[in-house]
């Protein structure tokens, strides 16, 4: 029988998987069991992060707008503010309220006084 030579296709894809592991330590960028185990381990927890960061900036924004509007009223909240957003169908996201919060404090004062201004009106008067 005559010698068959290997092509070039399987090197190929090992080359490729070593350079997406070309930055991890040890034997784990050398190595072509370890690399494709850690490249499985790697992009399992990409996925599984993308969710959870989602979910702490969503807190951060929220701490943020609860912080800012208890420095103005004690009786006022976060959960009143967005309910109340939601009474008067004004969307505004939390990201931008944080971002209101954060760089300018007396906006947010003063869009949560109208809209509590208003609220109150409206259930005063009878009109929900």
């Amino acid at each position: 029988m005559t010698r068959i030579k290997r092509g070039y296709i399987a090197r190929r894809s090992r080359t490729r998987i070593r350079l997406f592991a070309s930055s991890f330590r040890g034997s784990h960028s050398r190595l072509t069991r370890a690399i494709t185990q850690q490249k499985i381990r790697a992009l399992v927890s990409a996925h599984r992060d993308r969710d959870k960061q989602k979910r702490n900036f969503r807190r951060l924004w929220i701490t943020r707008i609860n912080a800012v509007i208890r420095e103005g009223g004690v009786s006022y909240s976060y959960n009143k503010l967005i309910n109340d957003l939601y009474k008067r169908q004004l969307l505004l996201n939390r990201k931008i309220l944080a971002q209101i919060a954060i760089s300018n404090r007396d906006c947010l004062y003063m869009i949560s006084n109208e809209i509590r201004k208003e609220v109150d009106w409206k259930e005063y008067t009878g009109i929900i």
